[in-house]
């Protein structure tokens, strides 16, 4: 076999069928949210990014830089270790501390992503359990797919917010069988919202856990920014709350919050927290701050939510077409990978916007996007130019608009 003609082979196969990733050079410009420097052949040039998930623009935070800076002076780069071998750093208990807070929980424990806290919580759950059963979501994120799956757990997938399908699922299995539902609150791609309310009244009724993956809600929900869960008022309800640092929060890391004995549990069996380098110290003040700064500024999440409705609005207005949905993403459908790639190359190249297709795998083909996630610092102005110039490539491209 010629290996390098196979990996050949496989990437001219990913491009032919429009699918291949092309990664934009970028450059955020510190202070400048959204506006970035985007290297190309050509040189450089200002471009404005729509589709961030540094959803509040907390990345340029002034109370976050300082928190960070600080904490570079007092310990250097790196935290020296893993978390049992010199790499647990003060900084790391009080980020902890401070998730707990957030949650209302008795304890948090941090990993290195959002993407490693699932795979190493849910393989955790799924292989050192007995007997158990994970009910998932058939949306669910690939690291809870994942995580599923290396746990080697039975597994059952249910109809994506179906609670028929789920209570049917539920009702097959004994009461004392361990089991667990593994959904989210807002999906990324759709942007829906999950029934968490009427998933655990079903939890409670068939004695399941629950286990909600809030990464694309936590800053940007609740009086306090602790997510869907805050703001419908039954954070008590769940048996693990699965979040990240790096969107919302804007920097990097994932976590878990919930009672001291699983988070314990976690971190003595999970292989992704035993084995992993510690978040840098900085990097764990800078996530404290930011919790703290976006708890105590509700404004910030009424500011972003009427940024999301006035795109939508325009969007409406112009025919342009996109999922309604009740959060903040703004999926806008395009159906073909080519035209999808075609669009976004079109507002970049020659309008100066910035927004990554969404192609298959992430999405079904077919179902191909633009995924707009408008922060609370895009102006109206900003948003008028977008919706203007989307509409020049639509009928560039010939793409469909929406019914009147």
């Amino acid at each position: 076999m010629n290996y390098e003609d196979f990996f050949a082979e496989r990437i001219n196969a990913l491009q032919d069928e429009g699918n291949y990733r092309v990664f934009a050079d970028l450059e955020r410009k510190a202070g400048h949210f959204p506006r970035a420097l985007n290297y190309h052949s050509d040189g450089t040039k200002e471009v404005t990014v729509w589709c961030s998930n540094d959803y509040l623009g907390m990345g340029q935070n002034e109370d976050v830089l300082a928190a960070m800076h600080e904490a570079i002076d007092k310990c250097g780069a790196g935290a020296g270790g893993t978390r049992n071998i010199s790499g647990t750093n003060h900084y790391h208990v009080l980020l902890e501390e401070e998730l707990a807070k957030l949650h209302q929980t008795e304890a948090a424990l941090i990993f290195t992503s959002g993407y490693v806290a699932n795979f190493t919580t849910l393989s955790t759950l799924g292989s050192k359990m007995p007997g158990m059963l994970i009910i998932s979501d058939e949306q669910n994120h690939n690291s809870m797919i994942e995580g599923i799956r290396l746990g080697r757990s039975e597994k059952v997938v249910f109809k994506h917010n179906d609670l028929e399908d789920l209570e049917r699922t539920l009702k097959e299995h004994p009461l004392d069988r361990p089991k667990m539902i593994a959904f989210e609150s807002v999906y990324s791609m759709d942007g829906d919202i999950a029934p968490i309310k009427e998933i655990c009244d079903l939890a409670d009724k068939y004695n399941a856990m629950t286990y909600l993956d809030e990464v694309h809600a936590v800053g940007l929900y609740g009086e306090h920014g602790a997510g869907v869960a805050e703001r419908d008022g039954i954070m008590d309800r769940l048996t693990i709350i699965q979040g990240t640092m790096a969107k919302g929060f804007g920097i990097v890391g994932g976590y878990i919050a919930g009672s001291k004995a699983m988070c314990d549990f976690v971190r003595s069996f999970g292989q992704g927290f035993i084995f992993s380098t510690s978040l840098p110290p900085s990097i764990a003040a800078g996530c404290r701050a930011s919790i703290q700064y976006v708890s105590q500024h509700n404004d910030i999440r009424i500011r972003h939510q009427a940024r999301a409705k006035y795109l939508r609005d325009k969007l409406d207005a112009a025919g342009i077409p996109h999922i309604h949905n009740p959060s903040h993403i703004i999926p806008v459908m395009v159906g073909d990978p080519v035209l999808c790639k075609q669009a976004s190359d079109m507002l970049m190249e020659e309008y100066n916007h910035y927004v990554q297709p969404i192609n298959y795998p992430t999405v079904p083909k077919g179902t191909e996007r633009l995924r707009f996630t408008p922060s609370p610092f895009h102006t109206e102005k900003m948003m008028d130019e977008l919706v203007d110039c989307l509409v020049k490539v639509w009928a560039t491209l010939g793409l469909k608009k929406a019914a009147a």
